[in-house]
């Protein structure tokens, strides 16, 4: 979960969700995951479990720092793109393991 991105990017380079945050413009934050890291995993389902749906999504916010920290959870800054959402855009993709 990134945030705190400037208005003026418009591309993340390859490797900025990773621990590592190479190439993560200056100012973001990138807060803990539901598995308490700070990374992304990608798409791992279970082999033969089917299709996952994986969705991404990029908020415009009323201000330019959202509020939370690097150690806020996933649920606080959802919170806090809540009420300062202007506008979203959402990307699903679906990723299988087969068995």
């Amino acid at each position: 979960m990134l945030f705190d991105i400037p208005a003026s990017v418009t591309e993340l380079p390859v490797g900025a969700g990773s621990g590592a945050f190479a190439g993560l413009p200056a100012g973001a934050v990138h807060a803990r995951n539901d598995y308490g890291s700070k990374d992304f995993g990608g798409a791992a389902p279970p082999k033969g479990d089917g299709p996952h749906r994986y969705v991404f999504t990029v908020y415009a916010v009323d201000q330019e720092k959202l509020g939370p920290d690097a150690d806020a959870s996933p649920a606080a800054v959802g919170f806090n793109l809540r009420f300062h959402t202007l506008g979203r855009a959402q990307l699903v993709g679906e990723y299988e393991n087969p068995a």
